[in-house]
């Protein structure tokens, strides 16, 4: 593992910066959802990553998704931004950052199933088992804002 999340704890350390990130939510027949075994914690998650410069943070969702998962996807409705500073992420290399990422819910369009250097596994996981994986509370925060049916985005 050359990640940690930590949520509301107190042994936390401090970050050091904020990166944009995007991540997706794909639905499956409205009943299972695309998400990835992580190999840097060991956790499923859903798709996404860094915003790198010179690219539009749609275009870095369709680049993430098709790059952990094989799938080209379009992007539907923007899920919400997520910025919350008591969620923080510690690399193995020494990097800290306070969470920032921004959640779009995406259509698959294309492409066939993958794995990638960062996925173990890939699938599309039923909703019904989110609460037996190993899963970051944080990722099922999106997951349960993205099915709410709420038209305006979530600022969290």
């Amino acid at each position: 593992m050359n990640r940690i999340d930590y949520y509301y704890s107190d042994n936390a350390p401090k970050p050091q910066k904020i990166v944009p990130a995007v991540s997706a939510v794909v639905l499956q027949d409205v009943k299972k959802i695309l998400l990835q075994e992580r190999f840097d914690n060991g956790k499923w998650s859903l798709p996404g990553g860094n915003v790198d410069p010179g690219e539009t943070v749609e275009d870095a969702i369709k680049r993430e998704v098709k790059e952990e998962t094989g799938f080209d996807v379009e992007v539907k409705q923007l899920v919400g931004v997520y910025s919350d500073p008591n969620h923080v992420i510690a690399y193995e290399d020494g990097e800290v950052r306070q969470q920032f990422s921004i959640c779009f819910l995406c259509e698959k369009i294309g492409g066939s199933l993958a794995t990638s250097s960062e996925s173990k596994r890939v699938e599309f996981i039923s909703l019904s088992k989110l609460d037996t994986i190993n899963i970051h509370v944080t990722q099922k925060i999106r997951i349960q804002d993205a099915l709410s049916g709420n038209s305006k985005a979530f600022i969290r």
